[in-house]
């Protein structure tokens, strides 16, 4: 064997090596998603970069890029609790990847009234933070808000918005069946998640993908874009660097 062709093959064999330990790193432990909707807004915006633990809640085929066809179960599989941010695999194509707070487990009756959240009718507390002229984005539009710490049963806390004009008020009661879970966005008026029966509704045990943990990077793409360097100190939101996801 030639220098040149033996020195081909070494090239080959590490590429090889390289992109089958990457694929194993995002297959097993983590994977990098990017926040393109302000639907999880204040939590998440809009160009926040993030890794997201692909071992929490053990494997399913979702796991995998591509999603192979090789099984429905879930291995290894350890519970997600209340107020989790996670990725999963919308029921609809069971290809798109959705991020929301999980706010319902399998058994569990979700409702709205009188724009207070209930689960198994006990009201979640709810305590307005007093904030004036507050506005957050639903899509590329701006709306009045108001901003509210809310506590599930199991006492995790986060912050979630409602539009001060035309806000949720009363929904159906959604009852969560077995091996399902139910899902809500922060930006409650400004999301698409499983109050949407016929576009993502219950989410399977095997379509969840993993728990959010930290943002990694951060960038305001109203200002510019990522390859605009010259205008990194402006668009590079520094301060939600290594943030931990609540």
């Amino acid at each position: 064997m030639n220098i040149n062709k033996k020195k081909i093959i070494d090239n080959l064999s590490t590429i090889f090596y390289a992109l089958l330990i990457a694929l194993l790193i995002r297959s097993i432990l983590f994977q990098p998603f990017y926040i393109p909707s302000s639907s999880m807004e204040p939590s998440l915006l809009v160009g926040d970069r993030l890794f997201v633990s692909k071992y929490t809640y053990g494997y399913s085929r979702h796991s995998f890029p591509f999603s192979p066809k090789f099984s429905e179960k879930r291995f290894f599989f350890s519970n997600p609790k209340r107020g989790d941010v996670i990725v999963f695999k919308t029921p609809v194509d069971n290809r798109t990847d959705y991020i929301k707070r999980l706010i319902g487990l399998p058994g569990d009756e979700i409702q709205f009234i009188d724009g207070f959240l209930f689960i198994n009718n006990s009201q979640v507390l709810k305590t307005k933070k007093n904030k004036k002229d507050l506005k957050m984005y639903c899509g590329d539009n701006q709306i009045d808000i108001d901003l509210f710490e809310e506590k599930l049963p199991n006492g995790e806390k986060y912050f979630a918005a409602y539009r001060k004009d035309f806000p949720l008020t009363n929904t159906d009661k959604y009852i969560v069946p077995e091996n399902h879970y139910f899902f809500l966005g922060d930006n409650r008026d400004c999301s698409r998640d499983s109050r949407y029966l016929d576009s993502v509704g219950y989410v399977k045990k095997s379509n969840l993908v993993g728990k959010a943990r930290i943002i990694f990077f951060s960038t305001d793409k109203k200002i510019g874009n990522i390859f605009q360097v010259w205008k990194w100190s402006d668009i590079v939101r520094s301060d939600r660097i290594f943030n931990k996801i609540n």
